[in-house]
């Protein structure tokens, strides 16, 4: 009888497999890299890529710049197609903040030239350099 993509039960399954099989990391190496990092967490502790992963933990994930925060619901040891991948965990993770949130840096307007001498001394102080 072939394993199951899905463990029976819910069994333990290493943490750097299971992230990788749902998806939330491209590569099983870039999983493990990222626990050995610190960048993955169970339950709020960091852990090694060999710790296993139940249904009920918690994982928060940081990559790709961004925090993602789920709860297994389900474990599997083989990488999934994505809506498989998404009923094995309940996402957690808050929305991101709103474009408008961030600070945009000024522009010239298009054609001005190239700056004035008064204009690079301005810039610079804002820049902080001088």
């Amino acid at each position: 009888m072939a394993q199951s993509d899905t463990t029976p039960a819910g069994g333990p399954v290493r943490i750097d497999a299971w992230v990788w099989a749902v998806r939330l990391l491209k590569t099983r190496s870039e999983a493990a890299t990222a626990c050995r990092a610190g960048h993955v967490k169970i339950n709020g502790e960091s852990v090694k890529p060999s710790q296993q992963v139940v249904p009920g933990d918690r994982v928060r994930v940081w990559a790709h710049h961004r925090e993602v925060d789920v709860e297994v619901t389900a474990t599997v040891r083989k990488r999934v197609g994505a809506a498989v991948a998404a009923r094995c965990y309940v996402d957690h993770t808050p929305p991101p903040p709103p474009r408008e949130a961030f600070v945009r840096l000024p522009q010239r307007e298009r054609g001005a030239g190239r700056p004035t001498k008064k204009e690079r001394r301005q810039l610079d102080r804002l820049r902080g350099r001088g």
